[in-house]
């Protein structure tokens, strides 16, 4: 017969198990994955966020990231968050419109004339509304962060108005708000995975792009581009998304983390967005690229007809009131 204190000791020894295997059993591994570089703010945001999460867990939570559309590109990113099989995402504002169209009205032309204005908009009604529509398509909007003031880039000729766009094959990333920018200016608009951008401009499959100079940069787009136009055309936001179903499963406490992690990225990832653009210019000619400033006036004359057929649509009543907003 055991003695009691043998007893004791095999109680014990099972009960530390039990809890090992417990703590073991509660540690979460998630992935949140994105289309930038990892020098690009995005990248820097991304890490800041699962670091952060990981800390407040005491590593209960580890974030993996995963960029360069390394799991694929925006849209088939956004139909995995959409089903669970992707936790999180810092996406595309066009790929994330596919799902909830009213993301489309952040980027009507020349809206916001630097970003500032546009991050008052996204946190105040309008940006609570977002959320509360990608909330209906199965993704919680955990911030909006910036994708900066987008400029055009080609390796043809200098844009100075809307006159040097015609038959220029520009692309575009699968947002209809940029393709109608881009056709209205005269532009062939064609879109390409931006992981595909670089070897598509290199080897004159388009011949510019359009995308803020911190993505030019990052993508080093520079070095298969000779001209840069200071178009400021239209904002775009990066919606920072979490799969509502993973969202679901966590508790109270848990989601007051991520929500709180989330909202320190979103802050780095703004400001360091801002930092990179504002020094830029300087840097790109730097590097040999022609930068030129360009007739605003004529550009948001020949964009007029973009605001005409999206107010005129489906979600003409949101654009209005974003509009209403950014004013």
């Amino acid at each position: 017969m055991k003695s009691i204190s043998l007893i004791r000791r095999t109680v014990l020894a099972s009960a530390l198990l039990a809890a090992s295997g417990l703590a073991a059993a509660q540690t979460v591994k998630l992935t949140l994955a994105h289309g930038n570089p990892p020098d690009n703010p995005r990248h820097v945001a991304a890490v800041k966020f699962a670091d952060t999460v990981k800390a407040k867990t005491n590593g209960r939570i580890e974030i993996q990231v995963a960029h360069s559309a390394q799991l694929g590109d925006d849209a088939a990113m956004v139909t995995a968050l959409r089903s669970g099989t992707l936790d999180f995402s810092a996406n595309s504002q066009g790929a994330v419109s596919t799902v909830v169209p009213e993301f489309a009205a952040l980027g009507m032309p020349f809206l916001f004339g630097d970003a500032s204005k546009a991050w008052a908009v996204m946190d105040g009604p309008i940006g609570k509304e977002l959320g509360e529509k990608a909330a209906a398509k199965g993704m919680v909007l955990l911030g909006l962060w910036d994708n900066g003031i987008r400029q055009m880039s080609n390796s043809k000729r200098p844009i100075k108005s809307p006159a040097d766009m015609k038959g220029l094959k520009m692309r575009t990333p699968p947002d209809a708000v940029t393709v109608d920018i881009m056709q209205a200016m005269g532009a062939d608009a064609q879109q390409i995975k931006f992981s595909e951008l670089y070897v598509a401009l290199q080897q004159g499959v388009v011949d510019g792009q359009e995308n803020p100079l911190t993505n030019i940069a990052s993508a080093k787009l520079y070095e298969v581009q000779k001209y840069i136009s200071l178009s400021g055309h239209k904002y775009e936001s990066t919606p920072f998304l979490m799969s509502k179903r993973g969202w679901d499963r966590m508790t109270p406490a848990d989601q007051k983390v991520v929500s709180e992690a989330a909202a320190e990225a979103t802050t780095l990832q703004r400001r360091l967005n801002k930092e990179i653009d504002d020094k830029l210019v300087a840097e790109l000619k730097g590097k040999g690229v022609q930068i030129d400033t360009v007739d605003r006036k004529a550009f948001m004359d020949a964009s007029a007809s973009v605001y005409t057929k999206w107010t005129a649509g489906p979600i003409g009543d949101f654009v209005k009131r974003v509009q209403q907003a950014a004013r």
